[in-house]
């Protein structure tokens, strides 16, 4: 019997998460990637919405946003969108008390009146006439991005493993061994250390691990494409609701259109449901005058959220060697860069550079969960 080929690092899961860590981590360990699909970023990752945006996630997620920015912007990720939230006037408070806690943070935005929103959503009705302006948001070329890190781990030395789905993974002797099955038949390896970066499958790998769950929760996001007349200008900018219950955003000549749902579901091939489509046209149409020409195609993904709704990054307190890359919502695409590079320092004992110096990393422990 061949000795087991042996890693420093595995990382489960070669979506966003996964692939940016292996990138980071490459030029310091050896790495294995372990992805259940054929294609990395089948899930989440290839049906992202493709934005990145100042204010998602909180005040506590914008650290890890605001460095990620440039480096996002000098790898070419990144072109010009605007963000915008337009409320009624029942929604004055709200959008103030939204506009001085990111000003705050440190985020650029501003509080804009009706005229402004004319100027900015053609078609938008008259009863919404406050807004938040936020110029600094840009579309992201998510596949660009994910190939990007993908081919960085494997230029220095990183191995991808596809349609392999962890059946087991045992530590003795201060190291797991691995094993998993699929359709390029069984195959096995040791390492190290083990990552699960496995977004909607995170509590069942942790299980399979030994280790107790955390509550990483899929929840369900759903978008459609639609044709609309007129077409939507290459100007519109994200624009979002105060009520989070729908956003848009054009795509070519095209309009992307969700709900801003959040059911909670199960780890599978998520497909939106007929009545989240219905509600994200019927918001969509109290907003603006625009007529919809055709319904061209929809779907859905999951966002992992943990229970207090920050990532999870770091070694759980309880199981040796077990190291948490998970629960990144919605916000996992465009804080990629900067999680990826401070997961890394945490996982091997890095030290912190200009990218993470100022990013609290015990708020994301996973051992916040255990007390």
């Amino acid at each position: 019997m061949s000795a087991l080929e042996t890693f420093d690092v595995a990382i489960v899961g070669a979506g966003m998460a996964g692939s940016s860590l292996a990138a980071e981590c490459a030029p310091h360990a050896r790495v294995l990637l372990i992805e259940a699909e054929d294609t990395p970023g089948y899930h989440t990752t290839g049906r992202s919405a493709a934005f990145w945006h100042e204010t998602i996630g909180g005040p506590k997620i914008y650290p890890l946003t605001a460095a990620s920015g440039d480096w996002l912007a000098e790898h070419g990720f990144l072109s010009p969108r605007g963000g915008l939230h337009i409320g009624r006037e029942d929604h004055r408070a709200k959008a103030e008390a939204f506009v001085a806690e990111f000003l705050e943070a440190g985020a650029r935005i501003e509080l804009i009146g009706r005229e402004r929103l004319e100027q900015i959503v053609p078609g938008l009705r008259p009863e919404w006439i406050i807004g938040a302006w936020e110029p600094e948001c840009a579309d992201i070329d998510v596949a660009a991005m994910h190939q990007h890190y993908l081919a960085a781990a494997r230029r220095i030395g990183s191995v991808l493993r596809v349609r392999a789905r962890l059946d087991s993974a045992e530590r003795s002797g201060g190291e797991w061994t691995l094993s998993w099955n699929g359709a390029a038949g069984p195959g096995s390896a040791r390492a190290a250390l083990l990552v699960n970066a496995a977004g909607a499958w995170a509590d069942p790998v942790a299980q399979l691990a030994g280790a107790a769950p955390l509550g990483i929760q899929p929840m369900r996001r759903s978008m459609v494409q639609l044709r609309i007349d007129p077409p939507p200008p290459a100007t519109l900018p994200l624009t979002l609701s105060f009520d989070e219950d729908f956003y848009f955003r054009p795509q070519g000549d095209r309009l992307w259109l969700s709900p801003h749902d959040e059911t909670p579901d199960v780890p599978r091939d998520a497909a939106p449901e007929e009545l989240d489509i219905a509600m994200a046209i019927d918001r969509m149409e109290q907003a603006v005058d625009w007529n919809i020409r055709a319904l061209e195609r929809r779907w859905a993904g999951l966002r992992s959220f943990s229970p207090d709704r920050l990532p999870v990054y770091g070694f759980d307190p309880a199981r040796e060697g077990l190291f948490w890359f998970a629960g990144q919502g919605g916000f996992g695409i465009q804080t990629a860069p900067a999680a990826a590079r401070l997961g890394a320092q945490l996982l091997l004992g890095l030290p912190r550079d200009a990218m993470t110096a100022s990013i609290a990393a015990e708020i994301y422990a996973p051992a916040r969960f255990r007390a």
